[in-house]
């Protein structure tokens, strides 16, 4: 049985990075098994909905196989036997609920969002305490993961820029035309926009470099208590950053540039994120193998949406 992650609808607020984020965690084998201190919530998985929890349909207007639940599930799996499955009677039951509900009903005291990405990540709707209806065109059939009474976040590349924000230029492993594996997340505004830090820690490398291919740019931020790096590229570090000066999140740490790209018009902002203390970005280009492990959970759970 795979392992699946199932938030409780009170968790504890963490500090991390300056944001409160929701943690609390019971995990157990298979979304059909129990252990003790989830049997209360597992039971109730039956096929009705009852008052207190979250339902998601397989058709359209509330009508088809349901499934309910009780608590927050970070991946409602693709697959049988360890995927959450529809469980009434009716069009749809036996099948997965991930990428094939239509419309629910949160008969929870809660707000729930349904997300289209598993961890909490990519578009979502939100479904207040009551409320039942379709998922709108961007989640019909394409829910992954629902949240009970969801953090607040922020777009990441609105936590980069301020201002309106920017735009995604090529997201993790996502390289289309590019040999190699891409291991950061490419975000884009314009030359010369404040580029700030989305996470507290010590700077322990810079290379300021120059505009132009040959030029790369470095900016290496460790903080201890996550255990991580993170990594910026490209932009041109400000002159009064130094090693081992500690910084906050949301300081501005450099100006957006195109150090290390071959053209002014692909100007952006590469941010990765890497395990331990490193003090250099992984290989991207004409490397095919991929260090890095897909960050969209740890951006999620500093409060970011990664858009």
């Amino acid at each position: 049985m795979s392992k699946v992650k199932i938030l409780s609808a009170t968790a504890a607020a963490v500090a991390v990075g300056g944001a409160a984020v929701t943690t609390a965690v019971i995990a157990f084998s298979g979304p059909e098994s129990v252990n003790a201190s989830a049997a209360g919530a597992a039971a109730s998985r039956n096929g009705v909905c009852d008052s207190g929890e979250f339902c998601y349909y397989f058709n359209s207007g509330n009508k088809g196989s349901l499934s309910d639940f009780t608590g927050s599930v970070a991946d409602l799996g693709a697959k049988q036997p360890s995927c959450y499955e529809f469980k009434s009677a009716g069009t749809g039951k036996g099948k997965c609920v991930k990428n094939n509900a239509a419309s629910v009903w949160n008969r929870s005291s809660k707000t729930v969002r349904v997300y289209f990405n598993s961890g909490y990540g990519g578009k979502y709707q939100d479904f207040k305490a009551g409320a039942k209806g379709n998922l709108n065109s961007s989640l019909k059939n394409q829910n992954a993961s629902h949240q009970f009474s969801p953090s607040s976040r922020t777009n990441m590349s609105f936590g980069l820029y301020k201002l309106s924000g920017g735009r995604i230029t090529c997201g993790f492993d996502g390289y289309t035309s590019t040999a190699g594996r891409h291991e950061g997340i490419d975000i884009a505004r314009g030359i010369g926009s404040d580029v700030r830090a989305l996470t507290s820690g010590q700077v322990i490398y810079i290379a300021r470099g120059a505009n132009g291919r040959s030029g790369l740019s470095t900016i290496a931020v460790y903080n201890s208590s996550l255990n991580k790096t993170v990594i910026y590229l490209h932009s041109a570090p400000r002159s009064s950053l130094a090693v081992g000066q500690k910084i906050s999140r949301g300081q501005v740490i450099a100006d957006e540039a195109w150090r290390g790209v071959s053209y002014a018009s692909s100007a952006h902002t590469h941010v990765e994120m890497r395990l331990g203390k490193q003090t250099h970005a992984a290989k991207s280009v004409g490397d095919s193998k991929l260090e890095n492990p897909n960050p969209t959970s740890f951006w999620n759970s500093q409060g970011y949406n990664v858009r």
